[in-house]
């Protein structure tokens, strides 16, 4: 029986695997638009994907709320300025949504069972956001490492219904 780990935290996250998303990460751009609506300052969203909840966070008042197009429809909320960065509108959809798309790349890594083994972890285990609440992570997700040195997972069946390799 795997013994129960304790929540690593960010440093421990960058310590770990920053080294590693050097030599084994590869780039991908984000294929599909998502949906986005301001967020009400304090307005808590809990992070569904298809493997169950993923994170929680809440809203600042300058935050908004993005619904991926996946599945799932995981919401996540993300700063302007991220927001500004890493998307661009295309249209208002409804009195709620504008449409936007991505824009950029990101460098994911892929847990794999002999990564997981050489770092000592367990096939599924939590870390602290960069947000401070925690996240989960599992064995065949992926792992993102930002310009930011912020780490945060994304669960493999989203990545692949929204991720394409460059």
């Amino acid at each position: 029986m795997k013994q129960t780990q304790k929540t690593l935290s960010q440093q421990d996250m960058l310590a770990m695997f920053e080294p590693v998303f050097k030599t084994e990460s590869k780039k991908y751009r984000k294929e599909k638009g998502v949906l986005v609506r301001k967020a009400l300052a304090g307005e808590a969203i809990k992070t569904v994907t298809s493997d169950g909840l993923e994170t929680s966070n809440t809203a600042g008042k300058d935050d908004f709320i993005i619904k991926n197009l996946t599945e799932a429809e995981e919401e996540y909320i993300i700063s302007k300025k991220k927001l500004d960065e890493r998307y661009a509108l295309v249209e208002k959809k409804d009195a709620t949504y504008s449409l936007y798309e991505p824009t950029g790349t990101i460098n994911a890594l892929k847990l794999t069972e002999g990564l997981i083994k050489k770092l000592g972890l367990n096939e599924s285990f939590w870390f602290i956001a960069s947000w401070g609440e925690k996240m989960v992570a599992r064995k065949s997700d992926f792992l993102v490492l930002t310009k930011e040195k912020e780490i945060y997972r994304i669960a493999r069946k989203e990545f692949f219904e929204t991720y394409e390799l460059c």
